[in-house]
């Protein structure tokens, strides 16, 4: 099985740092609260107790998905599936139903297109393409793969 780490672009790496620092900031403070007033600061201790577990949940929570999406965020070809698994949510196509890899060069971009006409865009880094593609090609032989570009003609598409 060849694995291929997904590649986040600087905006979503800010955004998952974000989470992170916020989520460990919120359960700092939470741990905080709870060692400083303790469950004194209100007349129900239930709400106190309720408002805590709810506040830590929520803060390692966000924490977790931050580390999840780092983590877990790949593209995996072998036994006869690509596997694509964006946090904690995977998703498998048989590589059989593959037709086409189409790498786009006027905008840098590498497509798997299926039989059913449905397509996926395969966001990795720009050095793991070939790698990619050669994967796809092994899995299954019959998908075509096509390189398309500014310059390219209706003779280029149809050299696969």
């Amino acid at each position: 099985m060849k694995t291929f780490r997904y590649k986040f672009s600087r905006a979503m790496i800010i955004i998952i740092a974000a989470m992170f620092a916020l989520g460990l900031t919120a359960f700092g403070i939470t741990l905080w609260q709870s060692i400083e007033y303790g469950l004194d600061h209100t007349a129900v201790q239930a709400f106190a107790i309720a408002k805590y577990v709810l506040l830590y949940f929520v803060s390692l929570s966000v924490v977790t998905i931050a580390i999840l999406f780092v983590t877990r965020s790949y593209y995996r070809i072998g036994g006869g599936k690509l596997k694509m698994c964006f946090a904690a949510l995977p998703t498998a196509y048989n590589t059989d139903d593959i037709d086409a890899v189409i790498h786009d060069r006027t905008n840098d971009s590498l497509s798997v297109y299926f039989k059913d006409d449905t397509s996926i865009n395969i966001v990795i880094k720009r050095e793991q393409y070939s790698d990619f593609v050669q994967a796809v090609l092994d899995e299954n032989p019959s998908a075509e793969y096509s390189i398309r570009s500014k310059t390219s003609t209706e003779d280029d598409d149809n050299n696969k």
